[in-house]
């Protein structure tokens, strides 16, 4: 499925764009102020529950066909030095994923989510941003495209989330040219590095934004220059999600970083998502506020992979639960004075 033909159509889906069902917001609020408890009393819960409500255009929302969508790439700039682990580690990860071997398999079968794997030219790096444009034109939109393609079907809820050895290099690019501020702001330690391989990674960053900064006008070309094919793709996937209507709940630092771009031009395209958790990456936490995103989770997790959204969606489904299996006062028979 190709559904933005060019970046000129991409840019376009973002205005105008669909907005909550009200009347079904407003029933599933109705319901929480009937049901056998103190008003508000369930906290974030209810808010889940109207928040799906909302999306789902629907009182009493459900979550019948959940799809966890893992998208996979790799990037020139580990050549760098900035990372832990070598670039074949992407191929070798993915192959466990699809093997079952991984944490997001088992957190995706606790969580009833269908689990799909995206490994997207792992034999063809991106190039490394400090030189050349990450991307070609031509790829940025295929690997947007693939995004958008993978959500098809209108599934319930769509969980997102990333491999990609060097990407939280990449991600930290993103938030720098999106929001501002220096290198050091933005970059952690990813998959472990050391202190000489965060000076080198910082270094990365900051020469990237100078290469390009005169370019990234738009959220497109910062997605293209700096940003990597998995990146694009989940940014692909969010603006899919949001024309069809699909609440997303969102990982970690680099699933994030994705849509700071799109959200720094246009910060209404983040209204159908939740935020999984707060990674324990540094920049996570600056970037979630500047998203003016509540993450659901905060358990020091950093592994990526969609890992934390999964365990996330578990909160989601506790709040539908409550939300359409409790009883009324009037079914119950309870007083309500």
């Amino acid at each position: 499925m190709t559904m933005f033909a060019t970046p000129t159509a991409f840019l376009a889906a973002l205005q105008g764009l669909p907005q909550p069902d009200q009347a079904a917001r407003s029933a599933a609020i109705a319901r929480q102020g009937q049901l056998t408890k103190p008003p508000g009393s369930l906290g974030r819960l209810e808010d889940i529950a109207v928040f799906m409500a909302g999306w789902q255009g629907r009182e009493r929302p459900r979550i019948d066909n959940a799809r966890a969508l893992i998208f996979a790439g790799n990037h020139g700039i580990v050549a760098r030095g900035v990372s832990a682990f070598p670039a074949s580690v992407t191929a070798q990860m993915v192959s466990n994923f699809e093997h079952g071997g991984a944490a997001i398999n088992a957190l995706s079968t606790t969580a009833g989510l269908d689990l799909r794997i995206v490994a997207i030219d792992l034999d063809r790096p991106t190039d490394d941003f400090t030189d050349a444009p990450a991307m070609s034109v031509e790829d940025c939109l295929d690997a947007i495209n693939l995004g958008a393609a993978a959500v098809a079907g209108s599934p319930d809820l769509v969980v997102l989330g990333e491999m990609g050895i060097g990407n939280t290099t990449t991600a930290a690019a993103l938030c720098m040219a999106s929001f501002g501020g220096s290198g050091r702001d933005w970059v952690g330690p990813g998959t472990g590095i050391d202190s000489e391989g965060m000076v080198r990674k910082i270094a990365v960053v900051e020469a990237g934004l100078a290469r390009h900064r005169e370019a990234i006008g738009t959220p497109f070309e910062v997605l293209r220059r700096l940003g990597g094919r998995e990146l694009a793709a989940i940014a692909g996937a969010v603006v899919a999600a949001r024309l069809m209507g699909v609440p997303v709940v969102l990982d970690g630092f680099i699933c994030c970083a994705s849509v700071a771009p799109i959200a720094a031009a246009c910060p209404d395209i983040l209204a159908h998502c939740l935020a999984g958790h707060v990674s324990a990456e540094p920049g996570h936490s600056r970037l979630l506020a500047s998203l003016a995103l509540d993450p659901l989770l905060s358990l020091d997790m950093r592994l990526g992979e969609g890992s934390g959204a999964a365990v996330a969606t578990l909160i989601v489904r506790a709040a539908l639960a409550a939300h359409d299996g409790m009883a009324t006062f009037a079914e119950a028979g309870v007083a309500t004075a």
